[in-house]
């Protein structure tokens, strides 16, 4: 298997891939708010929400090919999560990886909505900016700013290789 940054980064023959499409991305991003929410219902319903949330990283992000650049929305003190233990660890707090992880899947979301400000693609890759929003068990909603950037591996799975997350900022 090649490696993601390989992919991203390299030149390739117009035919070799197909380019991303729009519904690949907001396939992707459906795909992971799903995500999200099956692992809050496991952890509500004692289920194996870390077999899930496992799967979920597993899945979508590109751990296993190479970098990812992921930036949580909650993470302070260990702020960059490179590595499948340390994403796993912030969704789930099932590890110790990172101490102050509390688990922001496990929260209790119900829903997730994404609202794309702008989507870039560009052969196998494609980059998305906006806000996403997380409805808690009593039905409000939790903003949040993400951008996301995305490659087709060589199986033609999109990855998430780029993942910031973070709270807007106030306006007081």
């Amino acid at each position: 298997m090649r490696n993601i940054h390989e992919i991203w980064t390299q030149p390739k023959l117009r035919d070799e891939l197909r380019m991303v499409s729009m519904a690949d991305v907001e396939g992707s991003q459906r795909r992971w708010g799903d995500g999200i929410v099956a692992i809050s219902e496991a952890h509500r319903n004692g289920g194996d929400y870390v077999g899930i949330a496992a799967n979920h990283i597993h899945t979508l992000y590109g751990y296993q090919s190479g970098p990812v650049l992921f930036k949580p929305t909650l993470a302070a003190d260990e702020q960059f999560r490179p590595t499948f233990d340390s994403a796993l660890s912030y969704f789930v707090a099932s590890n110790n990886v990172c101490p102050e992880d509390e688990g922001f899947a496990i929260k209790g979301w119900t829903k997730v909505r994404f609202e794309n400000d702008d989507v870039i693609l560009d052969d196998n890759r494609a980059l998305a900016m906006g806000n996403y929003f997380f409805t808690g068990p009593d039905g409000s909603e939790t903003k949040v700013e993400y951008t996301f950037g995305y490659v087709e591996d060589e199986d033609g799975v999109l990855r998430i290789q780029v993942h910031h997350s973070s709270m807007p900022a106030s306006s007081d």
